[in-house]
This record gives structure tokens, C-alpha cells and sequence, in this order.
């Protein structure tokens, strides 16, 4: 019986470090090839922190629209039953299994500017063709989905009395909604909004389609490798990843402190 627990723990701890090797390495040799040089010529790199800057701005902002629209159809896919909703279901989880360029081919047939949609935003200022709301509209089709899931599966987990007493104590839909239900799924809400934060920076496919300028990052790293190769396109990558590692090992910090 000995035996048999140390192999299975063997062969567990073996797959897992397998594993996170596989992960860690590139990232390691990515960032050590340059040393911190890498990280210093980054700072001094306009175009870079231009595209770095662009980045965070238009993934944050595409976040926080899907927290207006997403915590709502979370919450309706949760707690309510109805016709077609299995449907609705699959068709929301669509972004995330297709190929990303074909979904921006998909926007591209409704925002592009001889379309129907394109043209009624065209005639309120509104662009999308190689502008940053187009960004954060491909950021946001393609990511959108792990957040309502992640609140939907928080709605779920909910005890139904919870919104019972509210209303039993004198507060409407609304009030109940925004003081009681929220705060109870906040931690399934800041889940889901880092994994979409963190999947629209690291969008490609859809942008490129839409928006190839301005440059956010991912499109500023291809560029560079398709035109000057590896050693060129290293830097931004390096500098690319100790961003990220510094925001997520936050937003880590940030989401144990709210669970304990």
C-alpha cells in the first residue's frame, strides 16, 4: 500500500513540475537572455510604453464594460429559467472556441463602415476601423465570456434567502440587486474581471483584423519579429511579461486579502 502512494504521489508531483517548467522556462529564458537591460532599454522605448500604455488602457476599459453588461446577464443566466437559454448559453461561449481572427472577420460584417451598425456609430462620431474603440470591441467579444461565467457560477453558489430577506426588509429589485447580491459574488466578479483584463492584453487575432493601428502590444511584438526577427521583438516581450508578472502577483495579493 506504501508502495502504491508513493508512486502515485510520485507520478502527481512529477506531472505538476513537468508542467510548470514547461510554463516557466520561456519565461525565464525571455527575460535572462536580455538581463535587466531588457527591462531598462524598455523604459526608454517610446514607442513601446506608447503601445504598453494603449494596451492597459483599452483592455481596462473593455473590462469595465463588461461589468456593466456581464454581472447583469450573469445574474439572468443564473437565477432565472426560460425558452432557448441552453442556446443563449452556447452561443455566449462561442468567442472563446472560435479561431480569434474569424471573430474579427464576424465584427468587422457589423462595425465595418458600409455596414448597418458601423454606419449608424460612423454618424455619432464613433469609429472602429483602425481606432481604439475598435480594440475594445474585439477585447471585449472575445474575453466577455469568462466574466459572465464567473458570475453566473456566483449567482448559482448564492443562497436564496439572501435575497429574500432583503426584500422582506423593504428594499426594490434594484437595491437588492446593487447592495445585497453584488457584494455577496464580489469575489467571483474580481475573478472574472482579472481573466478578462487579462485576456483582452492579450488579444492578437480579432485586433489585428479591426485595428491593426494603433498598435497595442501583441501587434507591436509581431510586427517587429515579422520584420527584424527575434532579437528584435525579445525587448518588448521581456518587457511585456515583467509588466504582467508585477499586476498579477497585485491583483493575486489583492484577491487572497479579499477572500481570508
Amino acid at each position: 500500500m506504501k508502495t502504491r502512494n508513493f508512486l502515485f504521489y510520485f507520478l502527481v508531483l512529477t506531472a505538476s513540475l513537468l508542467l510548470f517548467l514547461f510554463i516557466f522556462l520561456p519565461i525565464v529564458k525571455i527575460i535572462g537572455a536580455g538581463g535587466i537591460g531588457f527591462i531598462t532599454d524598455g523604459f526608454k522605448d517610446k514607442e513601446l510604453l506608447n503601445s504598453v500604455y494603449l494596451t492597459i488602457y483599452t483592455s481596462l476599459f473593455a473590462t469595465f464594460l463588461g461589468l456593466i453588461f456581464g454581472i447583469p446577464t450573469g445574474y439572468i443566466l443564473a437565477k432565472y429559467d426560460f425558452r432557448f437559454k441552453t442556446i443563449i448559453e452556447a452561443i455566449i461561449d462561442i468567442p472563446v472556441v472560435i479561431p480569434h481572427t474569424a471573430a474579427g472577420i464576424a465584427l468587422l460584417t457589423i462595425l465595418g463602415r458600409h455596414f448597418f451598425l458601423g454606419k449608424i456609430f460612423n454618424s455619432i462620431g464613433i469609429k472602429f476601423i483602425n481606432e481604439s474603440a475598435g480594440i475594445i470591441v474585439a477585447m471585449v467579444y472575445v474575453s466577455v465570456p469568462f466574466l459572465i461565467n464567473q458570475v453566473k457560477e456566483g449567482f448559482k453558489n448564492l443562497d436564496p434567502e439572501i435575497e429574500n430577506v432583503a426584500r422582506s426588509l423593504g428594499a426594490n429589485s434594484f437595491n437588492t440587486f446593487v447592495r445585497v447580491l453584488i457584494p455577496s459574488v464580489k469575489s467571483n466578479i474580481l475573478t472574472g474581471s482579472i481573466m478578462m483584463w487579462a485576456r483582452g492584453i492579450s488579444e492578437f487575432g480579432a485586433i489585428i483584423i479591426i485595428a491593426y493601428n494603433p498598435k497595442i502590444i501583441s501587434t507591436l511584438i509581431y510586427e517587429r519579429f515579422e520584420t527584424a526577427g527575434l532579437r528584435s521583438s525579445s525587448p518588448a516581450v521581456a518587457f511585456l511579461l515583467f509588466i504582467i508578472i508585477l499586476v498579477f502577483l497585485l491583483l493575486r495579493l489583492i484577491s487572497n486579502k479579499k477572500r481570508r
